[in-house]
Formats: structure tokens, sequence, C-alpha cells
């Protein structure tokens, strides 16, 4: 009697198992258009600000900027191949914050692998990847601009996509 009981608690724990895993396999079908929308939710817009023109930049030369404000300094650099988020008519043109989102070191950008480092822990991010965290302490990625070019070739930018150092929001003082 008692190993009937047994069998019994057993189908139901996995009857339940069964109707969990159905539930998980149907909300996995949601979860992917919730992460977009949390995506989405992590980029931050500012006022579009001009950053300079297309003629004003070289591949592998970053020209310094600031965005959102004077207090973020950002650099702007041509790639010379076409990379995922980059702006202008070859897809190549990034802009990223170049406060180390460890410790707030002012990165420098090594032409010979396209990456912006940091002296102080040795944070390295990959500029042909969205600013993805190669090696290092750094937590997050570096944050992005998002950029849009006009028609006569100004470069624009209009957000970011991650907290920015030092900062308790992304949002502007005003």
């Amino acid at each position: 009697m008692k190993c009937n009981r047994l069998v019994d608690a057993g189908r139901r724990q996995f009857l339940r198992g069964g109707i969990v895993g159905a539930a998980g396999a149907a909300a996995n079908t949601v979860l992917p258009a919730r992460q977009a929308a949390a995506l989405s939710l992590a980029r931050v817009e500012y006022p579009s600000n001009r950053l300079a023109n297309i003629a004003d930049l070289a591949v592998d030369t970053p020209l310094d900027i600031a965005y959102p404000d004077a207090d973020s300094p950002g650099v702007l650099l041509k790639l010379g191949t076409a990379v995922e988020g980059g702006a202008g008519p070859d897809g190549d043109i990034v802009a990223f914050s170049v406060l180390c989102p460890h410790k707030g070191w002012q990165l420098s950008y090594h032409a010979a692998d396209r990456t912006l480092n940091c002296p102080g822990h040795y944070s390295r991010f990959d500029c042909e990847s969205g600013g993805q965290e190669v090696w290092g302490h750094a937590t997050q990625n570096l944050p992005q601009f998002l950029l849009r070019v006009d028609d006569a070739g100004d470069i624009f930018a209009e957000g970011v996509d991650e907290l920015i150092y030092g900062r308790l929001s992304n949002v502007l003082d005003t």
C-alpha cells in the first residue's frame, strides 16, 4: 500500500513538472519580445547635438567630442568597415563615452585592434562590437552614442545606450 502512494505522488509531481515545463516553454515565446522592449528602454534619448561632419573624419583617427554635455567626454570614430550600430553611408561611424565604466579613467583608442583601453585597471572595449568589454574589471559595456547622419553629412548624437560613468542616471540636469 505504501508503494502505491509513492507511485501516485511521483505521478503528481511528474504532471506538475510537465505543466511547469509547458508554461516555461510558452513564456519563452513571449520573453524575446520583452527582452527587446527592455533593451530599448536602456537607450536614453538626449537633445540632438551636432558632433562633426563626415568630412572631418579619417579612418582609425579618433575625434574628441563631448556628449550629452561638456562634462561627458567621448570619441567619434570612422572604422572603415561597416559595424552593427554604425552610422553614415558606409555604416562605419561610431561614438562612445571615453570614461571607463569601472572607475572613470579616461580611455585611449588603439587603432591596431580598434579598442578603447583604460590605463587604470586595463579594461578594454571593442569599438567594432558596440563597445563590448573584452578584458578588465568593468562590469558593463562602454556607453555608445546613438548617431544620425543627415544629407549634408553632419553627424548628430541623439542618445546613449548605457549608463555614463559618474551619473546616477542618464538624465541631464536642466
